[in-house]
């Protein structure tokens, strides 16, 4: 399994750069993720994106499609790609601390 440290602490990560261990998540981590992939800065529409994919998990036990984030968050898919530039299956996912959704390329 490999591994990336990012300020101090070392994460087990799948070969697509996914938490190899979703329980470990927390606000926290999700912080650190999104500075790994060039997010400085959270705001409430970068929350309201994680809150949503991470519900969507936690009772379907997979991340929802684009158009679900967009209808329950008022963005557009446009500002979605705006707030995780790697996209809604790679870059919200993996801040989220899903695994990699299936069909994410």
């Amino acid at each position: 399994m490999a591994t990336i440290q990012i300020e101090n602490r070392t994460f087990e990560v799948d070969g697509d750069g996914f938490l190899a261990s979703p329980n470990i998540w927390d606000k926290e981590v999700a912080r650190l993720f999104a500075k790994y992939d060039g997010i400085d800065e959270m705001n409430e529409k970068h929350w309201a994106i994680i809150n949503i994919i991470r519900s969507n998990y936690e009772e379907k036990g997979n991340a929802p499609m684009i158009r679900v984030i967009c209808k329950e968050t008022g963005l557009r898919l446009r500002e979605v790609y705006e707030l995780f530039p790697l996209g809604p299956a790679r870059g919200a996912c993996r801040v989220a601390g899903l695994p990699k959704p299936d069909g994410c390329v």
